[in-house]
């Protein structure tokens, strides 16, 4: 009986010593697993759902994050981040339970203490709303007020009811157990930290993924996953946009080209552009566009001085003011053409390097000046309406884009014009004779008074060398005579001249060689004196009023000039 016992008494002491190693070890390897699932690891991020990122954490299974562990939910995160996660535990499904960082959850009052004093970050739980804000699990029930949530709008603020968050204590009193947290200030951070990790990331050149966060006149901001980017209107297309709303929406997703990535008075700015993906089009502009060739586009804008013509996308030329008409000076070039207008052009000039195209409006009309020898050799008669008045002459427009100059002293043989405005008037219709013509220096002069009737036209047409007529002296000048033959029409005799070829014609006749110049000059003077008819005249009885026969010697067709002699008795 004492072995019996001696020997129930050692099993039961190994039972219980038993119970106690296996106790331990449960506790050891709870212990373990505890630390295990606190224990922060990277992890690859290898896709991303609806509601959920998954991560590769280097074991056989994935692991699970939600989706609102990410500031901005999935633009803040993409396949292939690496991120510090702690294991939490196992879903139903089998995957890992997923926490952000190495973020526990304080067990006990000291636990608390601890983080509120140092102010680090805790893992929670939202149990529920509550009026003013969100019950949090943090170890003890905590209040989050509704303005440190971070939640956008409400229906954000429910989503957060059973999900794991992220938080910091801002006020504790173990002896109300009075606990309220802030979530607000951790995702702040957490974003500031991630666009910095971002930041860091891009490089100019690089072609990444981005959605259109905003609109404005000059650009579009694009979210590149945390930070934003500027798009600005001129690197948005080849083509000129006028408007980005006209080719972008908020939300578009569309990639782009990092062109600059600098910080600028603290600020972290980054330019990006959709262009500069898309073949140039100046690469073929010298191809294409050829010094005097035609070319068609549409006008895009109308300045002061000029219009721009889009030849194609990306490609726009200048038609300078002064090439847009040959007939006119063109004071506004919308006067000429209007934003939308397609017109036909020649190209002047290209300069590939600085993306300048000159082009003429005019000159895909054709140069009137071409061939207007032809059409107006010298001596024809052209016919236009004054365009302008000068103080040298009047301009007149023949034909389109051809105008000739009226110099004042070929308006009229009538009278002595002082100015043109005298005798024409702008938008007058005139006949004129062409008296020169330059096409390269564009100079063409014309005459009216060629084209008009005169008297001294009419006079010759009716009289010719030989015949006597009656005139009335109106000037006397030594031996030189200036008769009026008609209204506005002269002639001149000159008597020393006359005397002398009387004298050579008495010669010639065998009349006496005595009879010398001044003989007959007296002979002539004396015969004027006594009214008869002959030949010669006296100077000094001779005034202006008197009136006599005279004979036409010669008519001087070009300089308009009609030669007398004193008739003879």
């Amino acid at each position: 009986m004492p072995e019996s016992r001696i020997s129930d008494s050692r099993s039961t002491d190994n039972t219980t010593e038993s119970f106690k190693d296996i106790l331990s070890e449960y506790e050891r390897n709870a212990a373990k697993k505890s630390e295990q699932r606190d224990q922060s690891r990277e992890g690859t991020v290898v896709a991303i759902t609806p509601d959920s990122v998954v991560v590769d954490v280097g074991l056989k299974t994935e692991g699970i994050l939600p989706l609102t562990s990410f500031q901005g939910n999935a633009n803040a995160v993409r396949p292939g981040d690496k991120l510090l996660v702690s294991i939490k535990g196992r879903d139903p499904e089998g995957y890992y339970e997923l926490s952000r960082g190495s973020i526990q959850r304080p067990r006990d009052w000291a636990a608390l203490e601890t983080a509120f004093a140092e102010k680090t970050t805790i893992a929670g739980t939202v149990t529920s709303l509550i009026k003013g804000g969100l019950s949090v699990d943090v170890g003890v029930r905590a209040f989050m007020p509704l303005s440190r949530s971070g939640a956008r709008d409400a229906s954000e603020l429910e989503k957060l009811v059973g999900q794991e968050i992220r938080c910091r204590i801002t006020k504790l009193d173990a002896t109300e157990e009075d606990v309220v947290v802030d979530r607000r200030t951790v995702l702040e951070e957490e974003a500031r930290s991630a666009k910095s990790h971002r930041y860091s990331e891009l490089r100019e050149g690089d072609t990444v993924q981005g959605t259109v966060r905003s609109l404005m006149d000059y650009g579009a901001f694009i979210d590149l996953g945390g930070v934003d980017a500027l798009l600005h209107v001129s690197d948005i297309a080849w083509a000129r946009v006028p408007n980005p709303a006209d080719v972008l929406s908020v939300g578009q997703e569309l990639e782009v080209k990092i062109l600059k990535v600098a910080e600028e008075a603290g600020k972290q700015r980054i330019s990006v552009g959709m262009r500069q993906l898309q073949p140039d089009p100046w690469n073929n502009a010298a191809a294409k566009y050829r010094v005097g060739e035609r070319a068609r586009g549409a006008v895009t804008r109308v300045l002061d001085f000029g219009a721009f013509v889009e030849l194609e996308p990306g490609i726009e030329g200048l038609i300078h003011v002064s090439e847009m008409s040959w007939t006119k000076k063109v004071r506004t070039p919308a006067d000429v053409v209007k934003p939308g207008d397609i017109v036909e052009v020649i190209v002047l000039g290209l300069t590939v390097p600085e993306r300048r195209i000159s082009l003429g409006l005019k000159q895909a009309l054709g140069d009137p000046w071409v061939g207007l020898s032809e059409k107006f050799p010298v001596g024809s008669i052209a016919e236009g309406q004054v365009t302008s008045l000068t103080k040298f002459g009047a301009f007149v427009q023949i034909s389109e884009g051809v105008e000739g100059m009226i110099h004042i002293s070929e308006i009229s043989v009538e009278k002595r014009i002082h100015h043109p405005q005298d005798a024409l008037k702008i938008g007058q219709p005139v006949r004129a004779e062409v008296l020169a013509i330059d096409p390269e220096r564009r100079i063409l002069r014309l005459s009216m008074k060629r084209m008009l009737p005169t008297t001294f036209d009419e006079y010759v047409s009716e009289h010719k060398q030989g015949d006597v007529v009656t005139g009335r002296v109106v000037e006397v000048s030594g031996a030189e005579l200036r008769v009026e033959l008609g209204e506005g029409l002269q002639g001149t005799c000159n008597l020393q001249i006359q005397a002398t070829q009387a004298q050579a014609k008495a010669t010639a006749d065998g009349a006496s060689a005595n009879t010398d110049l001044a003989s007959l000059t007296s002979m002539l003077r004396q015969r004027w004196k006594s009214g008869s008819s002959a030949s010669g005249s006296s100077t000094e009885a001779v005034r202006p009023g008197q009136i006599g026969k005279f004979r036409i010697r010669a008519i001087d067709g070009t300089a308009k000039k009609i030669i007398l002699d004193r008739a003879q008795p």
